[in-house]
């Protein structure tokens, strides 16, 4: 377009171009600094990951004990963790036995999917 006319009302403004513009050199993307790698597990260590977004909570409810704490044997299956995803409590359950070495999520702090929750010592202590 190199001519533009409006008006309101008594208002009028009348546009022209002149030379077309450049557009402005692309600018190369910012480099990321290469993440701080997490410490490394122990081989039988396994991390309970979130299978949802959501808010991470340790236990049912205010001033219960938590599902789990560092130290405790926990079998498959056993319920570790709530995460409240769209106003839905969805209890997360450990898809291993184990002693839990870790609750690495916070009470109610958001989670992400795949995020590590619970880090779990397989085989026993």
């Amino acid at each position: 377009m190199s001519e533009l006319d409006v008006s309101f009302g008594d208002v009028s403004v009348r546009l022209r171009g002149g030379a077309p513009a450049t557009a402005p050199a692309a600018m190369p993307w910012p480099v990321a600094e290469a993440a701080t790698p997490e410490p490394v597990a122990a081989s039988n260590d396994h991390a309970v990951a979130a299978p949802m977004i959501g808010t991470f909570y340790a236990s049912a409810s205010p001033g219960t004990p938590p599902f789990v704490e560092v130290g405790d044997v926990v079998a498959a299956g056993q319920t570790i963790c709530i995460i409240e995803a769209m106003k839905i409590m969805n209890e997360i359950a450990a898809d291993r036995g184990g002693v839990v070495t870790e609750v690495v999520a916070q009470n109610g702090q958001p989670v992400e999917y795949g995020s590590p929750l619970v880090r779990i010592r397989i085989g026993g202590a």
